[in-house]
Formats: structure tokens, sequence, C-alpha cells
């Protein structure tokens, strides 16, 4: 059965063609070789590479700014998010999206048809306080997880090299006083690959995207993409591309065009990597049709 791997990269559409946009002043070229060329708003499409690539929209019919918990349950649940509950909700998941995401994560279905789920990400003892606390909520991507049953990995995790921290190397843990040594940002794709050949559906979420997006700051967002392209680069390497499918998307825009420090209404991209991306990421139109995909990847196997 396929052994399916979702990136997902919050804040990232794409962009103009302009100073504005990180992704034309980065050196990206394990990006731009899944997408043919590099994808802009305007200009010839994408195409070519070797990977499969669509836009996907992600205001999913309404008006306004697209925002994080409905974009991100769309993305994961495959429905309308911000058509349930009215508005673009900012965030973190109203008790409605929580819901949703407790009945029709891809994470949830997996569970469901006895199939082998995890998430990637590492979590620390003072994040865990801090919710029991009550003094930070779960974003939908860990509600995710929690719902379905699923172990929030840790830092012993991170040390025996099968989690990823959120900024992909581990320096920020490093910079907190953790006694850690800092991950080469390909050697942690590479590790990525591994864990996502351990299980049906694996996912990654790489927020510092959004959050460079909002800060306006072009050397942070470019230095923050070519760190991203490297760690897609040990991925993509250590991929069996016969059993594995890769999965990139988003789910609003952001840091494509920092001349605005707010979400934008771009695109985002899916990109497919491996087994039957073609299929995969053929016709994807808008971010609910993602998770679909996800689901379909096991049925085709």
């Amino acid at each position: 059965m396929a052994r399916v791997l979702l990136v997902f990269l919050d804040g990232c559409g794409v962009g103009p063609d302009s100073r504005s946009n990180p992704f034309l002043q980065a050196r990206m070229p394990v990006w731009t070789q899944l997408c043919g060329r590099m994808p802009l708003l305007t200009g010839p499409p994408a195409g070519g590479g070797t990977g499969a690539f669509a836009l996907a929209d992600a205001t999913l019919g309404l008006p306004g700014l697209p925002q994080s918990a409905t974009g991100q349950t769309a993305l994961f649940t495959g429905h309308n998010a911000a058509a349930l509950v009215g508005r673009h909700q900012r965030a973190y998941p109203t008790p409605s999206l929580a819901r949703l995401i407790e009945a029709h994560s891809v994470c949830v279905r997996a569970v469901a048809q006895g199939l082998q789920a995890t998430f990637a990400n590492t979590f620390t003892a003072e994040y865990c306080d801090l919710v029991q606390a009550r003094l930070l909520k779960h974003t939908a991507s860990t509600l995710m997880a929690l719902s379905a049953g699923l172990r929030l990995r840790d830092i012993h995790d991170l040390e025996r090299g099968e989690a990823v921290y959120h900024d992909i190397t581990g320096e920020a843990l490093v910079e907190r006083g953790y006694d850690l040594q800092p991950t080469a940002p390909a050697e942690a794709g590479k590790r990525l690959a591994r864990l996502a050949a351990q299980h049906h559906f694996t996912y990654f979420e790489h927020f510092l995207t959004d959050a460079a997006g909002h800060a306006q700051d072009m050397d942070r967002a470019v230095a923050l993409l070519e760190r991203l392209d490297a760690f897609l680069g040990g991925l993509v390497e250590a991929m069996d591309a016969r059993t594995q499918l890769l999965l990139i998307s988003s789910d609003h825009g952001n840091v494509e065009d920092l001349s605005v420090s707010t979400h934008t209404t771009n695109p985002v991209p899916v990109i497919g990597y491996g087994r039957e991306a073609p299929a995969a990421v053929g016709g994807v139109s808008s971010i609910t049709d993602v998770a679909g995909r996800i689901v379909a990847a096991w049925s085709r196997s």
C-alpha cells in the first residue's frame, strides 16, 4: 500500500513576478525541479518537472482573507470549514471545527481503516505544560493527531532521529538551552523520509513560512526558503518513489508576497512526487481536494 507523506507549509501561496516575492530571490533548485519552473501567478504555467503540480484555491468561496483554522481544517478533512462556520477563522479551531476534524480528518480515516499514521513534529514538555494550564491551544494539525489517538513525538524521538522539529534543524531548541546537536536540513529531510516509509500516512508541519510572511523580512524569508529547499532535497533523495507519495501544500498564501503583512487570496501550490503523483495531483482545484487524494492513494494500492 502507498505510503503518503504530507508536508504542510503554513502560509505559502503562489505569488507575483515581483520584488516582493522571496521565491524569486531564494536559491530553490529542488522546488524548481519538482515543479518544472518557479510557479508564479503570471507567465507560463509550471510543469514539466519531476513532480506533478497544481494550483489550489484557498478562499473556500467566502469573502475576506483565508485564515489558518478554517484553511487547515479544510485541507486535512476535505470539507469546506469556512462555509461551516460562515467565516474565515483565525489561529485555533472553534468547537465545531474541532468536531469536523474528529470525524473526518485524514488521520482519523487512516486509523479507521487499520492503517498506521503519525505526526512527525517534535513537541516539548513546555508546550504540553502550557496546554495543560490552558495558556495555549492546539492548532488544527495537532488536534488531528490527538483526535486519531496518535502519540505526539517528543525530544527523545528527536534525539533518536525519529522526529523533526518545526524549524527543520532544531536550532530553535538549542537557543532555548536544549543540549542537542542541530540537524542539517538535508539530513532532517532524510529522517522524515525514513519515518514516512514506516507509516501509511505521515505529516509534517512547517509554520515559519507564515511567520516570515507576517514579518515582511526578505532576508529572513529567503534564508527560510533555502533551508526548506535543502530539506526537501534530502527528503526526495531518501524517498522510495515506487512506494512513497509526497504531497506538499498549504492553507493560504502569505510569504509569497512581502508587500503586505497579511495573508493573501493567492492560490496555494499542490506538489506531488513519487508513487502515482500525477493521479494524486491532477485536477486538484481547491484545498478541499487534498484529503480525498490522500485517501484515494491508499485505495489505488
